[in-house]
């Protein structure tokens, strides 16, 4: 019997195949999910209502299961408006890794690697609430700690 958090089977699966350096990616509802995701991945639909569940409220929970060594995410137009997922996010991970940000395509093409292990869809609403984790080593990157919100090493 599972006793974390996370106890969805698919996700659960995913993340144990997933090694040192494969990436996970937690999208927004408006992400291409069919066309812009790598041929190895698992793409998990969490999105059943609009804005349920949120992309940090993922993340939360992914980062409870597995260490993350780096996390990209991209860099909003100069002409868009600005969406506060992307500040969550960086709070969510503040002392933990920093958040590298990309444009647009690039972080679609790296989406599309290989390495991508996993994409959750979520509910979440709000542009530019993509985040994609690079899959750290055990013992060697920080760890969420659920009880506190903040990391430990």
């Amino acid at each position: 019997m599972i006793t974390s958090r996370l106890i969805h089977p698919q996700i659960l699966g995913a993340l144990a195949g997933a090694g040192h350096g494969s990436t996970v990616l937690i999208t927004d509802g408006h992400y291409p999910a069919r066309t812009a995701v790598g041929p190895n991945a698992t793409t998990v639909h969490l999105n059943l209502e609009a804005g349920v569940p949120t992309v940090p409220d993922v993340l939360c929970l992914i980062l409870e299961s597995i260490p993350v060594e780096k996390i990209t995410m991209i860099r909003p137009a100069p002409d868009a408006i600005p969406s506060q997922v992307q500040d969550e996010v960086v709070e969510t991970i503040a002392g933990m890794v920093t958040a590298d940000f990309v444009d647009r395509f690039t972080f679609y093409t790296v989406a599309r690697s290989p390495d991508l292990a996993l994409c959750i869809v979520t509910g979440d609403v709000r542009r530019f609430a993509n985040v994609l984790l690079t899959v750290g080593v055990l013992g060697s990157t920080p760890r969420w700690r659920p009880e506190t919100g903040a990391p430990t090493r």
